[in-house]
């Protein structure tokens, strides 16, 4: 995508704007899912972004770090209730190390996009893998990518029709990189409001070779944040990994 910059797709404009669009309404069940796999341990947030899960978590009594890269996220974060209970160590969640290990690790909402090469995807893996205790597991919550399968890898969606707006996703996808260039544009009567962000898609079996290279397997897979069935339906996956019983931690 012409112009865009991965490293500041997070910045002021979007973290201002980003609780009020990109919330899905399954926080809830996400922390009820996420509390029980932590059993009371502490865990680590990938991408901490807003506090979206990390704060609910936090007040479900689970003691929750985070990694982040962008500043105005975590400012976001800190200007609710609670805010300034997450510790946040800044950086790539693909190369920072908080020092210290968690019993769970959990990257969610198709954030392991945000990285645009197999290789950085890899390297959350193992860094997610370098945070975990002996005991400790990974999640991770990704769509199941639909646009390889879309005809010419070019389409326009509409996402929302109301009285005074419309909101349509542009999309072009690369099958050689496997990344979509994606774009979120608002029509209405007070203006046009665009909204870019590149993701490297990929498929379930990918992100469990991944695992694997990373010391890892997947222990569980689930279509959704109650335990639903994973199907050749489901839209998404909820990935539990757990470290293979014949690989060595990493050190910090």
């Amino acid at each position: 995508m012409e112009g865009f910059d991965p490293r500041t797709s997070f910045g002021y404009e979007v973290s201002k704007r980003y609780d009020a669009e990109d919330t899905r309404g399954d926080e809830e069940r996400t922390v009820a899912f996420l509390a029980g796999l932590a059993g009371g341990r502490d865990a680590l947030e990938l991408a901490v972004g807003t506090g979206r899960i990390a704060l609910p978590l936090t007040r479900a009594g689970v003691r929750v770090d985070g990694i982040e890269l962008s500043p105005d996220m975590v400012d976001r974060m800190r200007e609710k209730p609670d805010g300034d209970q997450i510790q946040v160590t800044m950086g790539d969640m693909s190369r920072v190390t908080t020092g210290r290990t968690y019993g769970l690790v959990y990257l969610v909402y198709n954030t392991i996009g945000n990285l645009l090469s197999q290789d950085d995807q890899v390297r959350c893996f193992e860094n997610a893998a370098r945070h975990l205790d002996d005991e400790g597991v990974f999640v991770l919550e990704c769509r199941v990518p639909t646009a390889p399968a879309r005809p010419g890898h070019q389409f326009v969606d509409v996402e929302r029709v109301g009285v005074d707006h419309v909101g349509l996703d542009v999309c072009r996808y690369d099958p050689v990189t496997q990344v979509l260039d994606e774009n979120h544009v608002r029509l209405s009567a007070q203006g046009i409001v665009f909204s870019p962000i590149r993701l490297r898609l990929a498929h379930p079996p990918e992100f469990d070779l991944m695992a694997r290279i990373a010391g890892l397997r997947l222990r569980e897979r689930w279509g959704g944040w109650e335990g639903e069935p994973y199907t050749a339906g489901s839209w998404r996956h909820i990935s539990v990994y757990e470290r293979r019983a014949d690989a060595s931690r990493a050190p910090l």
